[in-house]
């Protein structure tokens, strides 16, 4: 699914790169170009915790985008950032445990925090600059339960992430202020096919 959501998400940003990306993403503090970068970053990260596996502490690497290249070449950048992240996810060992603010987790906890941050970020830039796009029912089912057990049900899945990341209201439920995933080790549907 990660192999999957990468692919969706450059097409989608691909189809806005020739926008003005210093206006803010929706939603955020950050220019779109800025969260470009924190997602390159943050997919790094990810495979570095893997990786070097600390109990308590982010990794020392920080991976950023050339803040003067073309946004084509920043999402070929993306590109290589989810292949390592996708890589590393692969290649860990289901009783590989790797630290995480929102909880220690797994191979496959890092694969669906990867898939979330993606399509959320995919979410941001995309509406800000103007075109439709929302992460597809199929990942977001995958992330929710993974990530999110206490979502509520009876919405279509992509509708309930964003609201679960506070970006959107449910029916009879306001848009929430405060949110963070559960990243920690439990039986869930994300297995191994969460990097496929």
């Amino acid at each position: 699914m990660l192999a999957t959501a990468t692919d969706a998400c450059l097409a989608a940003l691909g189809e806005v790169a020739g926008q003005d990306w210093s206006r803010p993403a929706h939603g955020l503090d950050w220019t779109c170009r800025q969260t470009l970068d924190h997602l390159a970053l943050g997919l790094t990260g990810y495979a570095g915790l893997l990786i070097s596996r600390p109990a308590d502490r982010y990794i020392t690497l920080f991976a950023s985008l050339d803040p003067q290249a073309p946004i084509p070449d920043c999402l070929d950048g993306l590109r290589i950032a989810a292949a390592l992240a996708t890589s590393t996810i692969r290649d860990t060992a289901p009783g590989v445990r790797a630290w995480h603010p929102w909880g220690p987790s797994d191979a496959a906890g890092f694969a669906a925090m990867a898939i979330t941050e993606l399509t959320l970020h995919t979410y941001d830039i995309t509406r800000a600059l103007g075109l439709p796009w929302a992460p597809p029912d199929t990942t977001s089912t995958a992330v929710l339960a993974r990530l999110f057990p206490d979502a509520p049900s009876g919405h279509p899945s992509s509708d309930t992430l964003l609201w679960c990341t506070g970006r959107a209201p449910l029916p009879g439920l306001p848009r929430r202020v405060e949110w963070q995933w559960d990243a920690t080790v439990r039986r869930h549907p994300l297995t191994s096919t969460a990097i496929d």
